[in-house]
């Protein structure tokens, strides 16, 4: 937990919009479906992120819930508080041992060719200007760090695919540039070589969703929550003739 910092004043609007995106609560988390364009945390953005809408949980000693991890401000889904102090050390040393299983959703122009596998592709931190870029590299290369994420096709069409993505390792950006390794960029991801069209329609944002998210619970045992795509996903993957691929789908007879 972070040391106490000065409480954030949030509209009604706020307050209530981020307690509808709550998926899942109990005495230790709060689990959320963070949608696209709102920032995890900090940014340049001069508008509240998702840290300071936490604040609609502030209790009377002014403490309140912290984030575990982040999402890219444009990837939609699952994201977890702690509300404790000890709820979050129980989680930051779970994510340190790799013990969050990470599942995202993602459309792409065309489906990957085999239609599943394993990408084990060194990434490396770039600086261009004001922004943070990662590239993949030989794992000679100084500093590389290794990184590994799994694909597997879901749904297939001729407008394009909808992949199931789990990375193996935490580092920046790297379901977007690994996919872009083997050809298929994001649909929406222009900062890597994504279509920003798909089906005749314009791709709004980067089309990437974390759907899942199953970790080890402080009072035992893993849970898992998720959190359906957005309608702006759905809406893409249905024109794409992809949605029978998304979960909750019954799949044609």
């Amino acid at each position: 937990m972070k040391s106490q910092r000065t409480p954030v004043i949030l509209t009604p609007e706020e307050v209530a919009a981020v307690r509808s995106w709550a998926v899942h609560e109990d005495a230790h988390l709060i689990a959320f479906n963070k949608p696209s364009g709102l920032s995890s945390q900090g940014g340049r953005i001069q508008a509240h992120t998702l840290d300071d809408l936490l604040w609609a949980y502030a209790r009377s000693n002014g403490k309140r819930p912290e984030l575990v991890h982040r999402l890219d401000r444009d990837t939609s889904g699952v994201i977890l508080a702690a509300k404790t102090k000890p709820a979050a050390g129980f989680f930051g040393k779970a994510l340190q041992a790799r013990k969050f299983q990470k599942t995202y959703l993602a459309l792409i122009a065309a489906a990957p060719e085999p239609k599943q596998g394993m990408i084990d592709a060194p990434l490396r931190r770039e600086e261009i200007g004001r922004e943070s870029y990662m590239r993949v590299v030989d794992a000679a290369t100084d500093g590389a760090q290794a990184s590994q994420s799994r694909y597997r096709t879901l749904a297939a069409s001729a407008d394009g695919g909808l992949v199931e993505l789990e990375p193996l390792t935490g580092r920046m950006h790297q379901l977007r540039v690994h996919m872009a390794h083997i050809g298929r960029p994001l649909i929406g991801d222009a900062r890597y070589g994504g279509a920003l069209t798909a089906a005749g329609n314009r791709a709004g944002r980067l089309m990437l969703h974390a759907a899942k998210l199953s970790f080890p619970h402080p009072d035992g045992g893993r849970l898992t929550v998720e959190a359906p795509p957005p309608e702006d996903f759905a809406a893409l993957a249905a024109s794409m003739g992809l949605a029978s691929g998304l979960p909750g789908t019954a799949p044609r007879p």
